[in-house]
């Protein structure tokens, strides 16, 4: 993924700090949510893979995309979403490096959390 993007978006951690001001409690239950979530998600893109499962594929993707997104995980958000596009549109074809491309964007990504909190 281009580096041109941040891996996460300083504005969508102080939205999200202005929830609950001077207690980083709620930022962090939402990091800790998302870093048990998101491997799962990653997971099941791959066994969707494995199967042929275009659906559940997709379906995973998009959990990706969006979770990425509402913590302002901008690069997995676009990873994600990418694949998530190429395979609604042309099936699983081209995929097999998905799920790998997808932990190595998460593991960026919930390194840059983790020094959040």
């Amino acid at each position: 993924m281009s580096s041109e993007f941040p891996v996460i978006d300083p504005d969508a951690i102080a939205n999200l700090r202005e929830l609950s001001p001077g207690d980083d409690s709620f930022l962090i239950e939402i990091i800790q949510t998302y870093s048990e979530d998101t491997p799962k998600r990653i997971e099941e893109a791959r066994a969707a893979f494995a199967a042929g499962d275009t659906a559940t594929f997709i379906r995973a993707t998009h959990t990706i995309k969006g979770s990425s997104s509402n913590l302002g995980a901008e690069r997995l958000r676009r990873t994600a979403e990418r694949f998530e596009h190429s395979a609604r549109k042309t099936g699983l074809a081209g995929m097999a490096q998905a799920a790998a491309e997808l932990e190595a964007e998460f593991a960026r990504t919930r390194a840059a959390l983790l020094e959040l909190i």
